[in-house]
Formats: C-alpha cells, structure tokens, sequence
C-alpha cells in the first residue's frame, strides 16, 4: 500500500507552470486537480494543487493584461510614427482606422469629418464596411449616435443602437446602420483644442458592452487621428502659401527648412519612442532641432494661465519670451514644455512643439504603468511580509531576487507618515500620492519594497554595511519630506539581520518603527526620522493634548485587556515590579504572596508584551506608560 507524502510547492506548481508556458485556456487549469482527485491523492496534495491553479490563473491574467496593454501601446506609437513621417493622409487615416478596430475586435470601424459649410458630418474611412449606403451615409449634427459625438464633443457608447432612444433616429441613418447589419456602436470625437472635426467609431453586429479601456484606447486613435488631419491641413497651407509667393525666393528657403526641421525632429521623436526614450531627451531633440532650449517641467512649475490656455486650446500659447504647450492625457494635466527666449516662433516650429508634447505624454503614460506594476508587485511582497507568517522563505527569497532585493541581507523596518496638518482634501491627496511615489522609487533605487499601510507607507530597506538604523531613518525622512514638499515623519525598527528566513520579524519590526513613529510626533520632532535608541520617552510627560492614550494602549494595553478580559490584576503586579527595582523577592513582600506567583505573572507579562519587555528601552517606555495610566485614572476618579 502506497503513502502519499505532502507535496512540496515545486510539484504543486509544476503542471501549472507548463500550462503557463505553452499559453493554455484558462479551462485547462482545472485538469490537474480533477486528475489528482480522481488518482485519490490526499487532501494535502489537492489543497497544494488549488492554491497553484490561482496563483498561476492570477499569473496568467496578469500576462495577458501586460500583452494587451503593450498591444495598445505599440500601436499607439507606430501610429505616432506614420505621423512624424506623414506624406499621405488617407493612409495615415486608413492605419488609424485598421489598428482601432483590429484592437479592439470589432466587425467594423469607420471614421466621419465634419463639413463646416454644409453643417453636416460624412463618411471618410472605412474599415470591415459592406453597404454602399453606410459607405456614403451623410449625418446631421444632432442625428444618431455620430451626429451627437460631434455636436456634444463627448464619447457615445450604446449597446443596441436600434433600440437605444437617447439618439435621435432618422430613416436614412436607421436604414444604412440596419443595412449594415450593426448592433454596438461606439462612437468618440476627434478634438483639435475644443473643435470637433470628426468622430472615430468602432461597431459590431452583435450586442457588446464596450469596455472603459476600450473606450480610451479608441480616444487615443482619435487624437493621432486629428493630429493628422491638423498635420495635412498645415502642411497644405505652407504648400500653398510657399506656391503664392513667386517672389519671396527667402521666405521660401526658410519655410522649406522650417518643414525639414519639422520631419527631422518627427523622425527623432520616432525613434525615441521606439527605443523606449524618455522625457528628458525629447526635449533635448527638440531644442536641438529648433535652435532653442526646450525643458520639461511639472505642472506647479509652470505658468499657470498659459498651461491652461494650451491645455484649452490644444496648442502651444506664448508667455512673454517663452512658449508653453501643455502636456496632458484623458483631462490629467502631465506638465509642460517650454521653450524659452524665442518670442516668434514659426507655425510649423509651433506645431513641432505640440507634437513633441503629444508624444511626451505618451512617454508619461507608458513609464506610469510600467511603475505602478513594478510599485503594486513590491507592495504585494511587504504586505505577505508583515501579514502571513508561514510563507515559504525559499519563495520569497525567489520573488525578492525578481525585485532585485536581498532580503538575506540586514534591513530596517520604516514607518513614514505624512504631516500635512489640515489642509485641502484635494491638496491632502496630491501629497500623499507624491508620498507613495516617492516612497517606492525610494525602495526601487536602494534595492527594497514599499506598500502603504494605516494611512502612510511602511519601507523595508536594505542597512548598509557601517550604517545605523537611525541614520537611515533620518536620510528617509529628508527624502521623501523633498518629494512631498511637506514634513514626512519618519520611525525605524531596529536592524532585522535576514527578513527572509524570519518573516516573522517584519511585522514586529513595523509595530517598533510605528512606535518611534508615534513617539517623534509625540515629543514636537514631526517631520523628522529616528530609531528607537535616539531617545527615551520622557517627552511624553510633556505633551499637551497628545495622543497619550494611543500610546498607553500601544504599549501596555495588551495587560490592561487580560486584566479586563480575566479579573486579574497583571498591571499591578507590573507596577510593583518595577517600584522594587525589578526585584522579584521585594515585589512578593509589596503584593504579600509567594515568590512562584510573582514569577508566574511576569511570565504571563512576558508573554503579552514579547519576551524582550525588560530591555532597558521597553522598561522604560512601559513605566512611562503605567505612570500615565495612573494619572489618567487618578483624573478619572
């Protein structure tokens, strides 16, 4: 008769990991269990087995997120560089058009500009379209779906246009849409500033809820796309204005190095976008290629009407000596680029600008989701540190080296709080999303991990060889108090020699930094970063409507609750011991029982505070902590 042995976690991930590998259905990671369960294996076995089939299909989710956002994104930039490199707009559109709906999977995209002389919208792309008349179809402002895109400058979605009654329906608009054979539609406006000059759609010919994604990402098409026709459009212009000037033999050679400057400053924005660039040498190429100084800098940094006069507006603004154009996405203000000392700056020098912002923007984004999967994985690692205490130390070690943390190394726990005092919620929040970020680019450059936790972010960071914890705490607390522009308070744990083979020495480091935390706010020292052998804590008789009571909890309420909970009297017999001189034999003569009951309630003591109460550190935080008990009572009384 054969034994089943506790599977480790290799074999329970084994199947799992070949599933992942060869990119199976998301049905197929059922199979290994229904197969263990039908070979009788032990319930130990198939438990293993369950919590492999969801960590690998969370695996898999998060695989085929990254796949379908990097999709988006490379079509986004390609479609950018059919942009720089524009010499043929039906082409740029008809790209436009085919990556919209080959993303989003739809039967059918198509794309609409707006005649301004006639007052009506018409058919200029197709895609996945059968019907001459849908092909041809003509729509009032107002009319159907596309008709209040474009009048409303807003995004319109319905899932059975035939049956929606929000639009205004009309024979010719039901008949073409009918003969089509379309169901969902989706529908967003092509923006040059605050003008409409289109709508780009995506539809299908069945019902389909479109995603909030999606909806952003066909957004993201029509913007490339109105760009285009703005590129034409200007392009166009200095063609015709370049052929009515026979005699302006300057005006033309500095017009044609103008356009030059223009494609080559596309071409190398181009080429910083697909060689993964950052914001910094976009400006750099633009002020090379325009003969100026170009900087990008955030939003409080700049002018504050002329980023939101650029913003408005859609294009660059002058601002005294200097040119501003906005870089913004989905209504979020990103910052801006300036461009300083030129006063008259040439239209297509001035369109340069604007798409060197667009592509800024896209640069934004991209590095904005690459951080918030690298900051949301590092939190996942220190949340199962400070919360699970039977994780396997070969797997975490094997996540933290993914990280590129060392947790076989020396850390320090830090609790950081932000101190903004009271404030604006608006501002309260801008603060404390700067906080998070700073916190975790903090942790990814020192080769550690940040999560948030009880309102402000716990840090686990690497000591350094010769380093002190509370030097470390007071580098932090001056680094993220930079990055917040505000106070950041900052308490350390002492020094932890390996997180990895003792997990649970995270949790009981993060409760001593919230301690020193506490402490330092406590004794007026917000804003400042210590560790627990920077000071003792009587400062606490001091305070003046401080938070005396948290801080008696904290630090005894553990025996106040036993008390509470048994009828006993641990807090005196706490109390007696240390008036004895933390004698056992006085403190029996003070309580009038035998020496084995003394030693038996420390013990029980000891148990509830944590073997290490007596330290001279602890010793002297809980006698403060009694004292204020007993003046809290006293004034109760």
């Amino acid at each position: 008769m054969s034994i089943d042995h506790p599977p480790t976690a290799v074999s329970a991930e084994a199947p799992f990991l070949e599933l992942l590998a060869r990119g199976a259905a998301a049905e197929a990671y059922e199979q290994p269990v229904r197969t263990a369960r039908a070979d009788g294996s032990s319930a130990d076995r198939i438990a293993a087995l369950e919590h492999a089939r969801l960590l690998a299909l969370r695996v898999r989710t998060e695989l085929e997120d990254r796949r379908r956002r990097e999709a988006e994104l490379s079509a986004l930039f390609e479609t950018a560089h059919d942009l720089a490199g524009l010499r043929d707009l039906d082409a740029v559109l008809q790209a436009i058009v085919h990556r919209a709906r080959s993303l989003l999977g739809t039967d059918v995209a198509y794309l609409t500009l707006n005649d301004l002389e006639r007052g009506d919208t018409y058919m200029r792309i197709t895609e996945g379209s059968v019907a001459a008349p849908f092909q041809q179809l003509r729509v009032g402002m107002g009319e159907g779906l596309g008709g209040l895109v474009a009048q409303s400058a807003r995004p319109y979605v319905t899932d059975d246009y035939a049956k929606d009654e929000r639009f205004r329906h009309t024979r010719a608009i039901d008949g073409a849409v009918h003969e089509e054979g379309l169901v969902a539609i989706l529908g967003v406006p092509l923006l040059l500033g605050t003008q409409v000059i289109g709508v780009l759609f995506a539809a299908d010919r069945r019902a389909r809820v479109f995603e909030r994604a999606q909806i952003a990402l066909l957004g993201s098409f029509a913007a490339l796309a109105a760009a285009a026709i703005d590129s034409a459009r200007l392009l166009a212009e200095t063609r015709s204005a370049v052929a009515g000037l026979k005699e302006a033999n300057e005006i033309i050679r500095d017009r044609s190095g103008v356009i030059e400057r223009a494609s080559d400053v596309h071409d190398r924005l181009a080429q910083l976008v697909l060689r993964g660039g950052g914001v910094q040498d976009v400006a750099a190429a633009v002020s090379e290629v325009l003969d100026g100084t170009v900087e990008f800098t955030g939003s409080a940094d700049a002018p504050a009407d002329a980023l939101e006069r650029s913003r408005a507006d859609g294009h660059a603004v002058p601002h005294g000596e200097d040119w501003i154009a906005a870089v913004a996405a989905g209504g979020e203000m990103l910052g801006a680029l300036v461009m300083r000392g030129h006063p008259e700056l040439d239209p297509v020098d001035q369109r340069t600008l604007e798409r060197a912002a667009m592509v800024t923007s896209l640069l934004l984004l991209a590095r904005r989701s690459a951080g918030e999967a690298e900051r949301r994985v590092r939190g996942e690692l220190l949340d199962d540190l400070l919360e699970v205490r039977d994780r396997d130390p070969r797997l975490l070690r094997e996540r933290a080296v993914r990280l590129q943390a060392d947790l076989d190394a020396a850390h320090v726990v830090l609790a950081a709080q932000f101190e903004g005092g009271p404030t604006a919620v608006d501002r309260e929040g801008a603060a404390r999303r700067r906080l998070w970020a700073a916190a975790s680019h903090l942790a990814a450059t020192r080769h550690g991990l940040a999560a948030e936790r009880d309102g402000g972010m716990v840090l686990l960071l690497p000591l350094g060889e010769g380093r002190s914890a509370a030097a470390l705490a007071e580098e932090t607390a001056r680094c993220l108090g930079a990055a917040v522009h505000e106070p950041v308070t900052v308490g350390a744990s002492a020094a932890l020699p390996a997180p990895v083979a003792a997990p649970e020495t995270v949790a009981g480091g993060y409760a001593e930094a919230r301690r020193c935390l506490d402490a330092l706010r406590l004794l007026g020292r917000a804003g400042e970063g210590a560790a627990a052998e920077d000071f003792g804590f009587l400062g606490l008789l001091l305070s003046d409507g401080r938070d005396i009571s948290g801080f008696v909890t904290r630090t005894i309420g553990e025996v106040l609750a036993y008390d509470s909970r048994r009828g006993t009297d641990l807090i005196r017999t706490l109390d007696a011991y240390f008036a004895s001189g933390m004698s056992p034999a006085r403190t029996k003569d003070e309580l009038h029982v035998h020496v084995n009951t003394v030693a038996q309630r420390l013990e029980r003591i000891g148990h509830l505070l944590g073997q290490d109460w007596q330290s001279p550190a602890r010793a002297l935080e809980i006698q403060l902590a009694l004292r204020l008990h007993r003046l809290a009572a006293a004034v109760g009384r």
